[in-house]
């Protein structure tokens, strides 16, 4: 279902600065300088996405940040979201979860029907998935959740920097699958004006391969198009996925209609 209606209200998210980003000395740290009418300061903020976010994070881009929680922070701050064109990218992965919660307990929004329960960090073998729904018949219902913050003209590309821990998890929800469980993939994709969503071939090409081997195998994908704006995330509606059959872009449709029934 691609944008249907008007963008829905998801999570309050608000930030308590704008400023420039500097330098990011490793995957978890970023240097940022806070400016306002009055003073500067540099500051050292967290940065919990661990992908390389090179469109977002350079120096001299605008970036959100939020006031952290807690007095045993090395850092003082959290990284919010990083400006794309006329757009802010979110980039805190934290909050992934909370927003995949906010859509699944959405009676209108969620793929996956009517459910009862909502177990987060539930374990299958050795591997530990976002969810494990249970639907009003009492059925099984896996749930990894990935954020996608990168994207070639209208194309949604993940990952953006190679995914071992992806590639376990795709390997869980298909032996899942041949179970004859319902296990899914659902994308957020924080970038604005894009179409379709693709598996990143050239950045891991294992991740693709396993992606579309999930697809053909029953694995439910859902890339769910989103905007963070004036402190809100948004849900905008699903994107096709590039190369995968009209059967498989429907899929969402199909099983959310036989959920109802």
């Amino acid at each position: 279902m691609r944008r249907g209606g008007l963008a829905r209200p998801l999570l309050h998210l608000p930030w308590d600065a704008v400023g420039i980003f500097r330098l990011r000395p490793n995957r978890f740290l970023g240097i940022v300088d806070i400016t306002n009418p009055t003073t500067s300061s540099r500051v050292k903020v967290h940065i919990h996405d661990p992908g390389r976010l090179t469109e977002l994070l350079y120096p001299g881009n605008k970036v959100l940040l939020k006031r952290a929680r807690g007095n045993h922070r090395a850092t003082k701050w959290d990284l919010v979201a990083g400006r794309c064109n006329s757009h802010w990218v979110l980039v805190h992965s934290n909050y992934h979860r909370a927003i995949a919660e906010a859509i699944i307990r959405s009676k209108d929004l969620t793929p996956f029907g009517q459910v009862v329960e909502v177990n987060p960090e539930a374990t299958y073998g050795h591997s530990r998935l976002d969810f494990l729904l249970i639907d009003r018949e009492g059925k099984e219902i896996w749930v990894e959740v990935k954020g996608c913050t990168l994207a070639v003209g209208r194309v949604a590309l993940f990952p953006d920097a190679p995914t071992k821990r992806g590639g376990k998890h795709l390997r869980t929800l298909i032996s899942l699958r041949k179970t004859g469980l319902r296990s899914s993939l659902l994308i957020l994709i924080f970038r604005e004006g894009v179409d379709l969503f693709a598996p990143n071939e050239k950045t891991d090409p294992q991740f693709h391969s396993l992606f579309y081997q999930a697809l053909r195998l029953g694995v439910e994908v859902y890339p769910i198009l989103l905007k963070y704006r004036g402190g809100m995330v948004y849900y905008q509606g699903r994107v096709p996925i590039l190369g995968s059959s009209p059967s498989q872009n429907e899929l969402c449709e199909r099983s959310k209609l036989s959920s109802k029934r």
